[in-house]
C-alpha cells in the first residue's frame, strides 16, 4: 500500500508517517513535507520519482499528473481500470494525507497584499483531495490531524480502514474544500469592493463551541464565527469569569452590543430577551450605570449589561447586588473584577474594541422554511439633512439631544417599538406590539410604574416607524411627552401634525424607518 502525504499543517505528521511506515506502507511526499519527513528519518519517496517529471513553476505543479490521479481514481473492483493501470505502469495510491495552503492565515495577516493571498490559493491539494474522496471506497483520505489516530487504530486492529470511516473522511474532505473555496470567493468579492448581494450565496463559518442547548432545552445548538477580522464582536471577547455562554446569552449580548455601538459618550445598556430595558448616557460611566439601572430595576434582573468604558469598583459593587447573566466591557478595574468574580455564575467578558461598528455591508440573515432572506445590516440612524420639523413649535436643544438618544434606543427595540427618553436616560420602552398605540401606551405605563408617576413628563418619544393614526400623539400628550421623533410617511401624517400643534408638542420627521422583527 502507498500513502501520499503533503500537508501545510504539520501537526503530528511525522509520528503518523512513522506509524504508517512501520505498517509497511510506502510514503510518497512533496516539497516541505518531504524534506521534514526525510529530516526526521522517514524513508519517503519524492512524488517526482513517481511522475518522472520534476516540480516546476516554483512548485505550482507537483502532483497534477496522471501517475498520481490515475492511482487515486482507479476503482480497484473494476477489472478494466486495474488493467489500464498495469498497462500504463501506474501503481494505486491507497491513502491521501493532505491539508491545504494556509489561505486563511494569509488573509488574516496585517497588510496582506492581493498577490500574497492569490499565491496561497492551493490548486493541486484540492484536486488530490477530490480525486481521492470520489474514490472513497478504495482510498482513505485524511485532511484533519485529529483523525490520524482513528485511521491508525483501524489499520492496526483490522488491517484496513473501514468503509464507514472512509465515507466519514470523504464527507470531511468536501466540507474542507467547500470552506476553502468559499473563503477565497469571499476574499475576492471584498477585494473588488463589490457591495451587491451575490447571485449565489455561499457562506462559511468555523465552530467555536457546541452548546448545551438552543433557545429552548429541546433544541440542539452550536456557536460559529465568521472567518476574518471581526473587532468589536462577541466572538472576540475574552471570558474572565462565569459559566459557558448559552445560545440566548450570545443572542441577547450581540443585540445589546449593537445598540451600545451607537454611542460614543459613556453609556450603559441593559438588555433582556433581545430588547433594551435600560439605557443611560452621562459624563461618567458610574452615572450612566445609575441611569440604566434606575430606568428599569425589574427587567434588568437576569439581564445583559454592556458598557463602553472601564467598569469601576462602584459599578461592580452595585451590579453584584442583582442577578445578571452577562457583563461586557472593554476593561475592568482590578477591584471591580475581584468583586464580580465573587459571583461565580455571572459571565464577565472583556471586549477591547467594543466601540468598533460592523461593516455597513455585513449581512443580516434570517432562516425561513425552505430558504433564507438576506439583507445588509441597519447601519444608519437618520440622515441629518432629512430631519424636518413639521410642527409649529420647534424642539429645544435639550429635546433634540434626547430625541437622538431615544431614536438610537428604539432602533434596537422589536417592532412595533416606542422608546421614551429624558436627560439621556430611557424612561419607558414598549417593544414588540402588534399595533403602535399599544407600544406607546405600554412605554408610558411602564415609565410611571417603574420610575415614577412623573417620569414621562417632559420626556421625548421615539417611534421606529410612522404613526398610522393620531392616537399615539393623544397618548403622548396624556403622558406628558413634550416632543416626538418618528420617520413620517403615513397618509395620515397631517392628522398627527395637527394633534401635536393642538397640544404644543414638537415633532420631527427623519424619513428613515427602523423595523426590527
Amino acid at each position: 500500500m502507498r500513502a501520499l502525504i503533503s500537508v501545510s499543517d504539520k501537526t503530528g505528521i511525522v509520528e503518523f508517517a512513522k506509524e504508517l511506515e512501520a505498517l509497511g506502507i510506502q510514503i510518497l511526499s512533496t516539497g516541505g513535507t518531504y524534506k521534514k519527513l526525510m529530516d526526521e528519518g522517514v524513508a519517503a519517496m519524492e512524488v517526482s520519482e513517481v511522475t518522472g517529471f520534476p516540480e516546476c513553476l516554483d512548485g505550482r505543479v507537483k502532483t497534477l499528473h496522471p501517475a498520481i490521479h490515475a492511482g487515486l481514481l482507479a476503482m480497484r473492483g473494476k477489472e478494466e481500470h486495474m488493467k489500464q493501470l498495469k498497462d500504463l505502469q501506474i501503481e494505486p495510491i491507497d491513502f491521501v494525507i493532505v491539508n491545504l495552503y494556509p489561505f486563511k492565515a494569509t488573509i488574516l495577516k496585517e497588510d496582506v497584499t492581493r498577490e500574497e493571498a492569490v499565491e496561497n490559493i492551493d490548486i493541486g491539494g484540492p484536486t488530490m483531495l477530490r480525486s481521492a474522496a470520489k474514490n472513497y471506497q478504495d482510498v482513505a483520505v485524511v485532511t484533519d490531524p485529529a483523525d490520524y489516530n482513528k485511521v491508525l487504530n483501524e489499520l492496526k486492529q483490522e488491517g484496513k480502514v473501514s468503509l464507514d470511516t472512509k465515507f466519514y473522511l470523504m464527507q470531511k474532505v468536501f466540507m474542507h474544500t467547500s470552506n476553502y473555496d468559499t473563503m477565497i470567493a469571499d476574499y475576492l468579492k471584498k477585494e473588488r469592493k463589490d457591495t451587491s448581494l451575490p447571485e449565489t450565496l455561499t457562506l462559511t463559518y468555523e465552530k467555536v463551541q457546541d452548546m448545551r442547548y438552543g433557545e429552548n432545552p429541546h433544541q440542539r445548538a452550536a456557536f460559529y464565527r465568521e472567518i476574518g477580522k471581526k473587532k468589536g464582536s462577541i466572538v472576540d471577547a475574552r471570558q474572565l469569569n462565569g459559566k459557558e455562554l448559552s445560545f440566548n446569552n450570545i443572542n441577547d449580548t450581540n443585540g445589546a452590543l449593537e445598540l451600545l455601538k451607537e454611542f460614543s459618550e459613556p453609556t450603559v445598556v441593559a438588555c433582556k430577551h433581545g430588547n433594551p430595558c435600560g439605557v443611560g448616557s452621562a459624563a461618567t460611566i458610574d452615572e450612566a450605570w445609575d441611569k440604566a439601572y434606575l430606568a428599569d430595576k425589574v427587567s434588568i434582573f437576569g439581564g445583559i449589561v454592556v458598557v463602553n468604558r472601564k467598569v469601576t469598583a462602584y459599578m461592580a459593587e452595585e451590579m453584584s447586588k442583582i442577578f445578571l447573566e452577562v457583563i461586557v466591557a472593554p476593561d475592568f478595574e482590578e477591584a471591580a473584577l475581584a468583586i464580580l468574580k465573587g459571583k461565580k455564575n455571572v459571565r464577565v467578558l472583556q471586549l477591547a474594541d467594543i466601540e468598533v461598528p460592523q461593516d455597513e455591508n455585513a449581512y443580516d440573515l434570517k432562516k425561513v422554511n425552505g430558504g433564507l432572506i438576506v439583507q445588509t445590516i441597519d447601519s444608519k440612524l437618520l440622515n441629518q439633512e432629512d430631519i424636518k420639523v413639521v410642527t409649529d413649535r420647534k424642539p429645544t436643544e435639550k429635546e433634540l439631544e434626547d430625541m437622538l438618544f431615544a431614536m438610537k434606543v428604539v432602533k434596537f427595540v422589536k417592532s412595533n417599538g416606542i422608546a421614551l427618553a429624558k436627560d439621556k436616560q430611557s424612561v419607558g420602552i414598549g417593544p414588540g406590539q402588534v399595533n403602535r398605540i399599544w407600544a406607546a401606551k405600554q412605554s408610558i405605563e411602564h415609565s410611571k410604574e417603574l420610575i415614577g408617576q412623573e417620569a414621562s413628563c417632559g420626556a421625548v418619544l421615539a417611534s421606529d416607524a410612522f404613526f398610522p393614526f393620531d392616537d399615539c400623539v393623544e397618548a403622548a400628550h396624556e403622558g406628558g411627552i413634550t416632543a416626538i421623533i418618528q420617520p413620517g410617511g403615513s397618509v395620515r401624517d397631517e392628522d398627527s401634525i395637527k394633534k401635536c400643534n393642538e397640544y404644543g408638542i414638537a415633532m420631527v420627521f427623519t424619513g428613515m424607518r427602523h423595523f426590527k422583527h
